[in-house]
């Protein structure tokens, strides 16, 4: 099959056409809807040719359904019909869990995507495990999110932002015990240094994993 990934973000939308190398960027916001999403990309990938759809989604999602409306963007994504909006399968899965699956290479890996917010996800044995550490209360009545997102490292700077993801890296390394960490996320090519146990991830690899969403269901 050839599957549109559908990689929505708090700025853009990302797609990439399932037959050949090109992506498509789409603009995103505090207003956008999943009808707005769902007609961008339709007009946006008209001539594109493919079978059926994954959507990474910003926030918690559960046996492929949404469970709650997105931080960074409009209403109307929880309970959307996909499948009938775009008129294919579609399979919906968190964002940072569809990056981490195009990212995995065995084991316990923990991923942390370092954009709008903090983006996470555990694959244990292939199996994944979404998470919303990102929410989690850490300092002075902030979040992970509100130190390692873009509001962050805004308000910090980056010397005090990168400061901060490595302590949230090396506290979620003792409490996880991955054996290792994917730093992925927009963010992550303004990092001065890896934190140790760490690799750097690819945004590419989003695309690899939603389609590798359907490899693993058929086998």
């Amino acid at each position: 099959m050839n599957i549109l990934v559908i990689d929505v973000g708090g700025t853009n939308i990302k797609i990439k056409d399932p037959t050949g190398p090109e992506t498509r960027k789409l603009p995103s916001g505090p207003q956008l809807s999943a009808r707005d999403m769902v007609e961008a990309v339709q007009k946006a990938a008209a001539d594109w040719s493919y079978d059926a759809v994954t959507v990474g989604y910003p926030g918690p999602v559960i046996n492929g359904k949404i469970t709650k409306e997105p931080f960074n963007l409009g209403k109307g994504w929880l309970g959307f019909d996909f499948e009938r909006a775009f008129g294919k399968p579609v399979k919906v899965m968190n964002d940072a869990a569809m990056q981490a699956l195009g990212s995995y290479e065995g084991g316990r890996m923990l991923f942390l995507g370092l954009g709008t917010g903090l983006g996470n996800c555990m694959i244990f044995d292939g199996v994944i495990a979404p998470m919303e550490l990102g929410h989690l209360p850490y300092k002075k009545g902030r979040s992970f999110e509100d130190y390692v997102g873009n509001l962050g490292m805004k308000r910090m700077g980056r010397r005090k932002w990168q400061e901060a993801v490595n302590d949230v890296v090396r506290r979620l390394q003792a409490a996880l015990l991955p054996d290792y960490v994917v730093l992925g996320g927009g963010n992550v090519k303004k990092l001065e240094d890896i934190p140790p146990g760490c690799r750097p991830g690819d945004n590419e690899n989003a695309f690899v994993g939603g389609a590798r969403v359907w490899e693993k269901q058929r086998s």
